[in-house]
């Protein structure tokens, strides 16, 4: 169905891929994955519109094909507001709508044929898009996806997860030959995340799904295309073998670059040797010898397998902060209450200690980005700061912190950078080079600019980190520094987060919303409530077994380790089937 061939394209101040191809068939689920802003939207966009792109390359697809596609951000206008059920049902009840029209035409039109034509063009549309039985088949995705008791409810009163959930029914519905769909796990909570899981597993056709979500990635898909340093890799099968195949690669090219290493110089200290011979007899044939040894370097210098890279693009993501708050209360909540058309929240009551992680956690829509922002903006009488806290806020909501029009040297001198040297410097850590600095806010990726803020947060000296989903549009590494980086931070940490790895890996406990307030529960608790109510026990404890067993085989290749490296990687193995 796709069939794309040497494909390479390039714009200004950046070359996103060389000489790719792959081919997508009939029924297969593939992720698109990769680091952030190496070309993944991008790709998926010129499959849709390869008019729009001046590109070297072939991309081929069958006749009569019909792309769907979901957006990574939820585009939901509340100006055109209609239920859910409408919202759905909107392509169906068009296309009936117009045939209506067209009859109601030909019982006074003097000239048929084209109306017939009109007539048999909507039948025909209908048809294609599965419309006999549209409404019990919107019943049966809305119920897939929990959302069955909303269907009569206003599409503006849903949550962003929710509504993207509605994009994704919307689109599947209509029964496209291919469905792209750009991170649609964005902002899900873990309830509609299984939600998704379910409706990607039952959908028939081809599906193109970017995404970096670990659990999706594990359930999801039977085909595995990667992304990285403007090159890509093809693989069938599922992300959990792709993995494990690559650290195997990896093993073998350690091992053969060790031994190609160990020649060389081997080879050196025969030629230093030769040289010092030379240098106190110049007999010819020892001339000879030496350059015979200097040529056979040059070709092994030549062919010497390099050491595959262990990590990818994984950032260096530091919060420091020169005056942390220690054994005091850094933020105080009491009795706290928020409104829009319903009560979210009420008689909400905590404390954060100035070294503490905490991790807010509610189902899509419960208040919790309120709550953050109320934190930030100093703006409630029910919440207090310590007279030393300096918050620093990530929003999910990307414009709110960055400006669209500025260039990343803008945003850098507006905190009070000194130079452009002083700028690169700092954002090298974060993804971004020198020939980033005047790449505008707009044409970041998401990931991008999610790794922006990072850099701008980590630059601020800030004791008091407010993160709304802030690993949403980061790729596995990134998310992977991020973790790390919360974990190592010497302040406080207050994240809304949806991401159950993030959470079990980097928080002391939970705030939960729950009846619209809050509760405190431990991290032991957190993991057998997500296991009764969300993800099965027993692949989430053998899942995080694999990633420890995994960080320590790199660990093993850095240090030269082979020996252990393999013994981790049989025991990595045994841990995969098991999964």
């Amino acid at each position: 169905m796709i069939k794309i061939e040497h494909l390479s394209y390039s714009f200004p101040q950046k070359d996103l891929f060389h000489d790719i191809s792959f081919t997508l068939e009939n029924g297969q689920h593939c992720a698109l994955i990769g680091a952030s802003g190496k070309g993944k939207s991008t790709l998926a966009d010129m499959i849709m519109h390869p008019d729009n792109y001046l590109y070297d390359g072939i991309i081929a697809l069958e006749s009569n094909v019909r792309i769907g596609y979901v957006d990574q951000y939820s585009h939901l206008n509340v100006k055109n507001d209609m239920s859910v059920y409408a919202y759905v049902s909107e392509t169906f009840v068009r296309l009936q709508d117009k045939i209506t029209s067209i009859c109601t035409e030909m019982e006074t039109a003097s000239d048929l044929e084209p109306l017939l034509a009109q007539y048999q063009y909507a039948i025909d549309a209908l048809e294609a898009i599965g419309g006999d039985d549209y409404e019990s088949k919107i019943n049966k995705e809305l119920n897939l996806a929990g959302l069955g008791q909303h269907s009569d409810l206003m599409i503006s009163c849903l949550s962003g997860g929710e509504f993207k959930l509605l994009q994704v029914i919307k689109e599947m519905l209509t029964g496209p030959s291919i469905l792209i769909m750009d991170e649609p796990d964005a902002f899900l909570d873990f309830e509609h995340l299984n939600s998704l899981k379910d409706l990607i597993n039952s959908y028939k056709g081809i599906l193109l799904v970017i995404t970096h979500n670990r659990y999706l990635l594990h359930h999801c898909f039977d085909k595995i295309l990667h992304l990285e340093n403007k090159e890509l890799q093809e693989y069938e099968g599922n992300f959990v073998q792709y993995k494990f195949s690559l650290l195997q690669q990896k093993i073998e090219l350690h091992e053969l670059a060790t031994a190609d290493s160990l020649e060389i110089e081997r080879n050196e200290l025969i030629i230093n040797r030769l040289r010092k011979i030379a240098s106190n007899n110049a007999d010819a044939s020892r001339g000879k010898t030496l350059n015979a040894r200097v040529s056979l370097q040059k070709r092994l210098e030549e062919k010497r397998i390099k050491t595959p890279f262990l990590e990818i693009n994984k950032p260096d993501i530091l919060f420091k902060t020169d005056s942390p708050i220690v054994n005091e209360c850094i933020l105080s909540v009491s009795d706290y209450s928020v409104t829009f058309d319903d009560l979210l929240l009420e008689h909400v009551t905590f404390d954060l200690n100035g070294t503490d992680k905490i991790a807010l956690i509610g189902p899509n829509g419960t208040g919790k980005t309120t709550l953050l922002k109320d934190i930030y903006q100093r703006q409630n009488d029910s919440i207090k700061l310590h007279h030393k806290a300096i918050p620093a806020f990530l929003s999910q909501f990307q414009d709110e912190m960055l400006d669209h029009a500025n260039t990343i040297l803008d945003e850098f001198y507006a905190l009070g950078f000194q130079s452009n040297q002083a700028i690169t410097s700092h954002i090298q850590k974060y993804g971004f080079g020198e020939q980033d600095l005047t790449q505008k806010i707009n044409a970041l990726s998401g990931g991008e600019k999610t790794m922006l803020q990072l850099a701008k947060i980590a630059a601020r000296n800030a004791n008091l980190l407010l993160l709304d989903e802030p690993s949403s549009h980061l790729d596995t590494y990134s998310q992977i520094a991020l973790e790390e980086a919360i974990t190592n931070f010497n302040g406080a940490v207050l994240m809304v987060s949806h991401d159950f790895y993030t959470i079990a890996n980097c928080v002391d406990y939970v705030l939960m919303i729950e009846d619209k307030t809050i509760r405190k529960i431990s991290i032991r608790k957190f993991r057998k409530m997500i296991y009764s109510k969300h993800f099965d026990k027993k692949y989430l404890e053998l899942e995080e077994k694999k990633r420890s067993v995994e960080t320590r085989t790199e660990l093993a290749l850095k240090n030269n380790n082979i020996i252990l490296a393999k013994t981790l990687s049989e025991e990595l193995e045994q841990l995969i089937q098991g999964l």
